[in-house]
């Protein structure tokens, strides 16, 4: 029987919402075990998951910067988005592939969850069945930001929707309407829609806008007290729950 090879191993570490205080040790430990640190950014830019693990690096690692060509320039289901961002994803998977056939360990950074919202995910599912993978789960984006609102979100049985600003404003209103607490999140262009359908869903008065929770310059504040429709990619709306309680 012929032996799988010896390669190295691909880590998944979720690096929480921001504050670099809200890895998990065992994040931090593989971190400064990995002899390769991948990450992603925009072209020309260091990219926020290199500067949360900053003070945690300690400068052996060879690090895989993975720039994308495009983040918000075109809309997410547009032709050109998905075929530039696939190519972008394929080149990437071989960067890291050449790292683990070498027999080196490659470790994964993403911000909030690995599995959750992230392009980790898509490097994942294109690489899990060639090489071993662990995965470190991290504290998600939303979790940071209604600590940082001091807002408890779920009541009793309150259920709980996640849903991103990218659907059509009638099937975002519909399902706010028919749930008891929601995070919106990917809002950027999207931002005036959203607001208008927290409106439309009789919402407004409990939303909270988040804006880079658990950062050193979190905003947080009612979502009708916004003056501008200007949210950048660090950005939620939290709904929360108002149902039974003790």
């Amino acid at each position: 029987m012929t032996e799988r090879p010896v390669t190295g191993r691909l880590y998944g570490i979720g690096l929480g919402p921001g504050d670099p205080e809200l890895l998990t040790v065992k994040a931090v430990r593989l971190i400064q075990a990995a002899p390769v640190i991948g990450y992603f950014a925009k072209a020309g830019r260091r990219g926020n998951a290199r500067g949360i693990v900053d003070r945690w690096l300690t400068g052996k690692a060879e690090e895989l910067a993975l720039h994308y060509p495009m983040t918000t320039e075109h809309a997410f289901d547009s032709p050109v988005y998905v075929a530039v961002l696939a190519a972008f994803y394929e080149n990437a998977v071989a960067d890291i592939a050449a790292h683990l056939d070498a027999g080196r360990d490659v470790a994964l950074l993403s911000e909030g969850d690995p599995l959750f919202y992230g392009s980790f995910m898509h490097l994942y599912m294109r690489l899990r069945a060639r090489y071993p993978v662990t995965l470190v789960p991290g504290v998600t984006g939303m979790a940071g930001c209604w600590a940082a609102a001091g807002e408890p979100m779920t009541w009793g049985d309150d259920v709980l929707l996640v849903v991103p600003g990218t659907l059509p404003l009638a099937g975002l209103t519909e399902r706010l309407r028919a749930t008891d607490a929601a995070v919106i999140m990917k809002l950027g262009r999207n931002f005036a829609k959203v607001r208008t359908a927290v409106r439309h869903a009789g919402l407004l008065d409990r939303a909270i806008y988040v804006e880079r929770g658990t950062m050193e310059n979190e905003i947080v504040m009612p979502l009708a007290d916004k003056p501008d429709d200007v949210a950048p990619y660090f950005s939620l709306i939290l709904i929360p729950g108002n149902g039974r309680r003790p």
